[in-house]
């Protein structure tokens, strides 16, 4: 492996840090109140790097000519009613984000579910089992849209490493993509008395505006569903 690669795949390794499932999911967790259970949150970045790590094996082995096939399939289906349903899917994903919102603006104020599952979670007096379900979700709903590890898969398997370099690179990768959230865990646990008033403040924020933040990341999916259709129905116009 030249250093070239090697430095393209770092790179784009710490991109991939930075998303919903590696760095903002674990954010959340550590703003949990309360002492931190390291290994709570060794669980969630674990699986998430095991995740990651299968779906690239999966990619290597050749998942890649069966997503073609897939597409090779889809586009026999009439492209007009596939994007109008597309535009149709965008809309309804906005209009639910509205909901979403008012539901979460009644519930300001008092701690929800999701708080205080939270607090169970990440302090050790629930199961871990949520928090490895947790990190499939994110894993799951991020797959469709990880195109740094898609790129960085690519780059691997070009340069021909063989299957043990192959399978360590990847691992390696994985690592890169969680290591940020492990410096942050390591931050609170190491600087808990200092560091933890911040987290409360920041909690508290986010508590106090969960409501809009909600609408607006749930929002934000709708419009971006439904400007892909519309910029495809107007560019596929006869």
């Amino acid at each position: 492996m030249t250093a070239t690669i090697a430095a393209a795949l770092t790179g784009l390794g710490l991109i991939d840090s930075t998303s919903f499932g590696t760095l903002l999911i674990p954010i959340w967790l550590l703003l949990s109140p309360g002492r931190l259970q390291a290994s709570r949150i060794v669980v969630y970045l674990a699986t998430v790097a095991v995740c990651y790590f299968g779906v690239g094996v999966v990619l290597v082995l050749g998942a890649d000519a069966a997503l073609a096939a897939m597409r090779t399939g889809t586009a026999s289906l009439p492209p007009v009613p596939l994007r109008i349903g597309q535009l149709i899917l965008g809309l309804l994903v906005i209009a639910w984000s509205y909901r979403l919102e008012a539901r979460a603006a009644r519930q300001a104020g008092t701690p929800g579910k999701i708080q205080r599952w939270r607090e169970k979670a990440m302090s050790g007096s629930g199961s871990s089992r949520g928090l490895v379900q947790l990190a499939l979700l994110a894993v799951a709903l991020e797959v469709a849209t990880m195109l740094p590890y898609l790129a960085a898969v690519g780059l691997i398997v070009h340069a021909d490493l063989g299957w043990q370099l192959t399978g360590s690179t990847l691992a390696a990768y994985c690592v890169v993509m969680i290591l940020p959230a492990l410096a942050l865990a390591a931050a609170r646990l190491a600087a808990h008395q200092r560091v933890d008033p911040i987290l409360r403040r920041v909690n508290d924020w986010l508590t106090r505006n969960s409501a809009k933040t909600l609408g607006w990341t749930v929002g934000g999916i709708g419009i971006g569903i439904s400007l892909n259709a519309v910029a495809v129905l107007i560019l596929e116009r006869p």
